[in-house]
């Protein structure tokens, strides 16, 4: 076998994988869609009431359209949900409940500032993946761009609102 038909041949291999593939990668994304938006609700509810908790109630209810839009995504695709990735992104995120934050009882001022950080990795996550699936959308047609792009742009604000917050959090505790 020359080079040329080994690099076509791995090539025809991707091309045939390609629709799995994304199947998986997107199921992944899936996973963590729905354990972000079991923190966020839950760090939104803990904090209600105050500004933190108007900052991020819109945040979380967007993040439970980003899922949505996710899931819509993959019905156009043809893509089938894996139900136990859903069940273990519920399930991750209640195992991070039992992290040690330095308090037994009630709970430590860290625990916002890491829930938000780790809020914040997950949107950029997120983020990544619709800047890969933007990139499909122009040679799928069954992909919509501008759902994409408006997903891109709700991903940013999203960074954005909790990055803020993030270093008010930190500097309040830290400082």
């Amino acid at each position: 076998m020359t080079a040329g038909q080994s690099s076509r041949t791995a090539h025809s291999d991707r091309a045939h994988d390609g629709p799995a593939l994304l199947g998986i990668y997107l199921n992944d994304h899936l996973m963590g869609a729905t354990g972000g938006v079991e923190r966020i609700r839950r760090l939104a509810g803990t904090a209600r009431g105050t500004d933190l908790g108007a900052a991020l109630e819109p945040v979380a209810a967007e993040i439970a359209e980003d899922r949505a839009a996710l899931l819509a995504i993959m019905r156009d695709l043809d893509l089938p949900v894996r139900r136990y990735k859903v069940v273990a992104g519920w399930a991750a995120e209640k195992a991070g409940l039992l992290k040690t934050n330095g308090r037994l009882v009630r709970r430590s001022p860290l625990s916002t500032v890491v829930e938000l950080e780790a809020l914040r990795v997950a949107v950029e996550g997120k983020a990544a993946g619709w800047r890969v699936l933007r990139r499909l959308a122009g040679t799928d047609a069954r992909l919509d761009a501008h759902r994409l792009d408006t997903l891109l742009e709700r991903a940013a604000r999203q960074q954005e609102t909790l990055e803020d917050w993030r270093v008010r959090r930190a500097v309040e505790v830290f400082g």
